[in-house]
């Protein structure tokens, strides 16, 4: 990607708003992943459930994605496309699971971390953010 291409992505401003959804949301992301490694079994079972294709595959592959979008996002860094990722994520939660099962956590708590990270992707990575502080548009802080 040229560099011009990465100031765009990294663009962003110092508002302290992306910065709340980012840390809430990475932490989110973070804690669901667990259970797709340590109770990965039952999660698969799951995904199999939902009609999920290879379901012991996808499995880890959402579990590594949540575990390491989460992460990017607690830091900052690349924040518009791994938000653009999760976002599809919650897309297909929100499609397979929420309309197997519904309930809270696939028809609460999935759109509204939808929400949030298109509001992500929208705004990028805020206030204290790896993307900020590599980002050569971005004003030094105290300036």
């Amino acid at each position: 990607m040229a560099i011009g291409g990465f100031n765009r992505l990294a663009a962003t401003d110092s508002s302290l708003a992306p910065l709340l959804v980012r840390l809430v949301a990475g932490l989110v992301f973070v804690s669901f992943s667990f259970g797709k490694f340590l109770s990965h079994t039952a999660e698969a079972a799951a995904f199999d459930r939902y009609g999920i294709p290879a379901p012991e595959i996808t499995t880890y592959l959402v579990g590594s994605l949540e575990l390491l979008g989460g992460v990017a996002l607690i830091l900052g860094i690349a924040t518009r496309p791994v938000a653009a990722l999760l976002a599809a994520n919650m897309v297909g939660a929100i499609a397979t699971a929420g309309r197997i099962e519904g309930g809270p956590v696939h028809l609460g708590l999935a759109p509204a971390l939808l929400v949030g990270m298109l509001f992500l992707v929208w705004r990028g990575a805020g206030a204290r953010s790896l993307d900020r502080s590599l980002s050569p548009t971005s004003a030094p802080s105290g300036a």
